[in-house]
């Protein structure tokens, strides 16, 4: 059997080493990779590796569809817009904030297009299990992005059924933002794990839709500008909701307040207040590195303190352990 037609994205002779795995004072395993940072006005800072080859955003792209169901008549302010860009560990709390977008809404659960999941949270899942309940739609860590969907297409008398298909209004609706944001057209477009249509996108048009987002205000006089504005008071005022307890994203907008947003495959976006800007693909599609090189990254610019990345870096799950005690860190290893 022949195999099947890909479009060809990053070349690994075009990555660089972002991070390293050290061991024992042995460098065990090395995450390549490339990153972009940006000032907020989208002048180049640094790139690292190839930044102009399209990669898929994956829940990094959450933020354009959530400003496009804001800028289709939904208002989402506060917890209700975090969750509609949320990847969430699927805690009851994220799950009533979920079905609380779909009851206002008159949307049915049974209407979520995303698969059913467990909670990624331990101790969620646990309580489901001593309730005899199983997985279901409503945990999975997309199912506020699909919430905020449905609600989209009740408020416009779009279909429900079918609104995750690239030719339905919300769908071009989402591409026109994606365009308008990053300032490039998508180069191909996929199916996310969750369902969702996601757009092939550069680096560079990434980290620039991002740093249009995040330094967005509610006070704009224009519409979208505004609703970008409160989608990014949102995050950065509620990062339990857009991640969950002790996970890296909750971490970094708790503690340093930034912009951030992780999406699979080793995909990190990250901006400070002053709008720099950093988005990174990590090659193998492995994340237990994505934080650090990112927050790192920032440090260099000067957007950020490097003192305080070190006082985070204990939280963000990076030591190597041997026979129950640490023995080794995952760190930047750029140049």
């Amino acid at each position: 059997m022949a195999a099947a037609s890909v479009t060809e994205t990053f070349a690994v002779g075009n990555a660089v080493e972002l991070a390293v795995v050290e061991r024992s004072g042995f460098v065990e395993s090395r995450h390549a990779g490339s990153a972009v940072v940006l000032r907020a006005d989208g002048t180049l800072i640094r790139a690292l590796g190839d930044v102009t080859t399209p990669i898929f955003p994956r829940s990094s792209m959450k933020p354009f569809q959530a400003i496009a169901v804001m800028a289709s008549g939904v208002t989402l302010r506060g917890e209700d817009a975090a969750v509609a860009t949320a990847s969430h560990s699927g805690t009851e709390k994220h799950a009533t904030l979920a079905r609380g977008l779909l009851s206002r809404a008159g949307v049915p659960e049974s209407a979520l297009g995303c698969p059913a999941a467990w909670p990624d949270d331990t101790a969620s899942r646990d309580a489901l299990v001593r309730l005899g309940a199983g997985k279901a739609p409503i945990y999975m860590n997309c199912s506020g992005k699909h919430a905020a969907m449905l609600a989209a297409c009740a408020q416009n008398d779009w279909p429900l059924a079918g609104y995750l298909d690239p030719e339905h209004p919300l769908q071009k609706r989402i591409l026109d933002v994606v365009e308008r944001f990053t300032g490039e057209r998508p180069a191909a477009s996929g199916i996310d794990g969750c369902g969702a249509p996601v757009h092939a996108l550069s680096l560079t048009a990434l980290a620039r839709g991002i740093a249009r987002i995040a330094t967005s205000k509610s006070s704009s006089p224009f519409a979208i500008y505004r609703e970008a504005g409160f989608l990014a008071e949102a995050v950065r005022s509620n990062g339990w909701v857009i991640a969950g307890p002790g996970m890296p994203d909750t971490v970094v907008i708790d503690r340093l307040g930034l912009f951030i947003k992780t999406g699979a495959e080793g995909i990190m976006v990250a901006s400070a207040d002053d709008g720099t800007t950093v988005a990174l693909k990590i090659l193998d599609g492995s994340l237990r590195a994505a934080t650090i090189v990112a927050l790192s990254l920032l440090a260099d610019a000067g957007a950020i303190a490097r003192s305080d990345v070190d006082a985070l870096a204990p939280d963000l799950h990076l030591a190597v352990s041997g026979g129950g005690r640490q023995v080794g860190e995952i760190r930047a290893s750029y140049i």
